[in-house]
């Protein structure tokens, strides 16, 4: 990561803690780090980022020399464990920082028990708070940087479906389908499945958060095949319903009713825009088809580190903004009908001056097999 990258993520973050009277971001989760210091080969590392100033990175002494090579960071602290721990080491930082009552702002994810303890031990008088949103909005927006490696999952989750359509087929598990998916997006350059990947049958489609398992493909169903790749730390993902042998009429409707619906919704998208007008664009086609009662309020996530991060949401009263250099998944949910719900088509997708990019660009329409 070049030192303008860097420090341009660090003072948004920075603002983000004036905002909210927040003395030091303290991140210890693999998410922040990545984003913070754009390496990925690390364990058991922190970066203290103080309000005003020079953040300070810890880590094990045995790669902290790999980490002052690849992060312009003026304060990368090294520690020999067993001797001490990650959470002492950052104590200590933050001490010789000046601080000692700090308001201490933690993501989503938090740290590990034994950093917490730490703290509150070493720092007896800071106070913790959630700065979990914060977090999320200064990841958002993509640099250039962020954008190539999201195109190159992009492209990655392609091979992964194209193996997965290629292998298909009644009498196989679940769970081998997905083998040959993430055995040919590792081929392509995948460093790793960013969630638990789906293949489903129809009567587990409408699970909250299944995934891949030893369930046997039979004839005549719609199959739902949701997969995802990673590379150099970001993700993309993409799911397609395929067709084996004869599926029922109403399924394949619905099936045409989200690919309409997701036309719609991307062609919402010019930036800046509240989210839930993206979502009311692909209701509206959702409750014209007569299924808006089995639609949900929640129709996509922003993309970037994580399979889904939490800003924006995509929801029917989200007040988030959608911006340029925003990458977002649409149509995440499936119109949830009983007996005939549970296809689903979702797609990566760059938020661009104009409209949409789509990342993981693969046929859309029902294939039969």
């Amino acid at each position: 990561m070049n030192r303008e990258t860097y420090l341009r993520r660090i003072w948004r973050m920075q603002g983000e803690l004036k905002k909210q009277g927040v003395d030091i971001a303290l991140f210890a989760d693999r998410n922040n780090l990545i984003y913070f210091t754009g390496i990925t080969d690390f364990e058991c590392m922190s970066i203290v980022i103080p309000v005003e100033g020079e953040p300070h990175i810890v880590s094990l002494w045995l790669d902290a020399e790999f980490v002052r090579s690849r992060v312009p960071c003026e304060h990368v602290v090294g520690y020999p464990f067993p001797a001490t721990n990650l959470g002492a080491r950052t104590v200590e930082v933050i001490k010789s920082m000046g601080y000692e009552s700090p308001r201490i702002g933690f993501g989503k994810y938090f740290v590990e028990f034994s950093v917490y303890d730490a703290l509150r031990t070493g720092l007896p008088k800071a106070e913790f708070v959630s700065i979990a949103t914060a977090g999320y909005v200064v990841r958002s927006v993509k640099d250039a940087d962020e954008i190539a490696r999201m195109r190159r999952a992009g492209s990655i989750v392609v091979e992964g479906m194209r193996a997965a359509f290629e292998t298909v087929r009644p009498g196989l598990k679940e769970v081998e389908v997905v083998a040959e998916a993430e055995h040919a997006m590792r081929k392509a350059g995948s460093q790793g499945a960013p969630f638990r990947m789906q293949v489903l049958v129809p009567e587990r489609q409408l699970l909250t958060h299944p995934y891949a398992g030893e369930t046997v493909i039979g004839n005549n169903q719609a199959i739902v095949i949701h997969l995802g790749a990673t590379f150099e730390g970001y993700v993309a993902k993409m799911c397609r319903t395929i067709g084996l042998g004869s599926v029922n009429l109403e399924t394949e409707h619905i099936y045409d009713v989200l690919l309409e619906t997701r036309l719609a919704a991307m062609a919402a998208v010019k930036p800046p825009l509240p989210a839930r007008d993206v979502y009311k664009a692909a209701y509206d086609v959702v409750e014209a088809a007569g299924y808006g009662r089995e639609f949900l309020e929640v129709i996509g996530y922003g993309v970037g580190i994580r399979q889904s991060e939490f800003y924006p949401i995509i929801s029917k009263t989200g007040d988030h903004v959608i911006e340029k250099d925003m990458v977002i998944d649409i149509l995440l949910s499936t119109i949830y009908k009983k007996g005939v719900g549970g296809p689903r088509v979702t797609d990566t997708i760059l938020v661009t001056d104009g409209g949409v990019e789509v990342l993981t660009d693969f046929p859309v329409e029902m294939v039969h097999k």
